[in-house]
């Protein structure tokens, strides 16, 4: 009982994580209520942008990433973590509402042959679990954008030169895949720039740097 009650004064920071059990039941109810009567987002330059079932590969890395990147924020530095989450939860909640607000989604997908090749079949797995609504702003692209945010503010990850790389490599290739796939339109990775912007000073803002060195210099 006193193993247990350590582990949870240790570990109480996990309440956050609960935003879980409102993202997830509004993003199942758009899913099966936006089926029609919403606006349809497609550019010209959506139709220059080939399909490339390879990218099946970043996009789905995408839940490693993000998760993983959380993970290592909630067992190593919880300021870290709070940041990540804050960030992160405000943007997702500003899509889902919205997508509430204004139902959107596109018609880019394509026909996929599931017997092409492996990526093709996750591709074609991915669209039957997957809906073609609610796709504005990318929560895809917001949150890689997030993500690497976190880790180039993090002390302990900005010293590794090839863990900042790789970040960014992945969040590239994720925020590329959102398009190559037909997941998304460019107009959802323009929504989430500007998202990401918008947000950034709220939590990653200077002010908050210097309490920080303040704090470090008082000890």
């Amino acid at each position: 009982m006193e193993q247990l009650r350590t582990f949870v004064k240790k570990y109480k920071h996990a309440w956050i994580l609960s935003y879980a059990f409102i993202y997830l039941p509004w993003f199942l109810y758009l899913e099966k209520t936006v089926t029609r009567d919403y606006y349809v987002l497609h550019t010209r330059l959506d139709d220059m942008i080939p399909f490339n079932e390879y990218f099946i590969i970043p996009y789905l890395l995408w839940f490693a990433y993000v998760a993983g990147t959380i993970l290592f924020f909630f067992f190593t530095n919880k300021q870290d973590y709070y940041r990540l989450c804050a960030y992160l939860f405000t943007g997702m909640t500003i899509s889902l509402l919205i997508c509430t607000i204004f139902p959107n989604g596109t018609d880019l997908r394509t026909l996929v042959d599931p017997d092409k090749n492996f990526c093709s079949k996750l591709v074609f797995y991915l669209h039957a679990a997957d809906t073609s609504t609610n796709i504005f702003p990318s929560i895809h692209v917001f949150n890689s954008i997030g993500v690497h945010i976190a880790v180039m503010h993090s002390e302990s990850l900005r010293k590794k030169r090839w863990v900042c790389n790789a970040s960014f490599i992945l969040m590239i290739a994720i925020c590329m895949a959102t398009v190559v796939l037909k997941q998304h339109s460019v107009v959802d990775v323009a929504g989430s720039l500007v998202m990401a912007y918008l947000l950034y000073p709220f939590v990653y803002s200077p002010a908050y740097q210097r309490q920080k060195v303040a704090r470090k210099a008082l000890g």
